[in-house]
């Protein structure tokens, strides 16, 4: 009885010193957050009123400009649709990139409290994040500086007075070897990491470590599909009927 006394007052305070330690999100957080906005919104309203937006002449219908670029947000959009086909490079790619992004920091988190806010026990998940963020402003950059008339690349030095050939040697894998390398490719991923980190695949479980490796295999996959173009001239991976990769 006396151990069950003892047990219960153990609680009692554990549970009173967790409390002290707890502040509520609402007021602190909230306030905070709220300055934050309104921070930011203010910091706009004055760049909207100094700053002009760099809109350039009515459209001419008879004049098309080459290259006809839309505008420096979207640009990243545009540049992808060089690599892959247009509905894949202009709505599943980005979208996959956005919910994986998203996702990924939920998936890969264990269950333990501490180990929420903790960086060594997020350091996937947080790369991960800064990379696609790399990755978004690199497509823009190169969209907006590097690419010339007709969709060529262009080195700052460069005259566009000079156009560029097409380039019309590109190549592409055989429908066997397509299959084979994606099969092959999503394989290692899913093998892999659980074979090498079991603690990893232990504490994230079957379906999370599934769902967590192909994303991250299609995230990985995107700036391989873009290196595999720029440094090998190769188009496409898999040839279908219905689409290309």
């Amino acid at each position: 009885m006396a151990t069950t006394r003892k047990s219960r007052k153990e609680r009692v305070s554990t549970y009173q010193e967790q409390k002290k330690e707890v502040v509520s999100s609402f007021p602190h957080l909230v306030y905070l957050e709220l300055l934050a906005v309104l921070g930011v919104m203010l910091f706009f309203i004055i760049i909207s009123i100094y700053f002009n937006a760099p809109l350039e002449e009515t459209a001419n219908p008879s004049d098309t400009p080459n290259p006809a670029k839309a505008p420096w947000y979207f640009v990243g959009l545009q540049e992808l649709l060089v690599y892959f086909d247009p509905w894949i490079g202009g709505a599943i790619v980005p979208l996959m990139i956005s919910f994986g992004l998203m996702v990924i920091p939920f998936l890969s988190r264990g269950k333990d409290k501490d180990e929420l806010d903790s960086f060594k026990n997020n350091k996937l998940p947080i790369l991960m994040f800064t990379a696609g963020l790399v990755l978004w402003f690199t497509l823009i950059v190169i969209g907006q500086f590097f690419r010339g008339p007709n969709w060529q690349l262009y080195w700052p030095w460069e005259s566009w007075n000079v156009p560029k050939e097409l380039n019309e040697n590109l190549r592409s894998f055989s429908y066997p070897l397509g299959m084979a390398s994606l099969a092959g490719y999503f394989i290692l991923f899913l093998t892999v990491p659980a074979l090498k980190w079991r603690n990893f695949y232990k504490r994230l479980g079957l379906t999370r470590y599934c769902v967590f490796t192909v994303l991250l295999a299609l995230f990985v996959g995107v700036m391989i599909k873009i290196m595999l173009r720029l440094l090998f001239d190769l188009k496409y991976i898999l040839i279908t009927p219905w689409f290309n990769i």
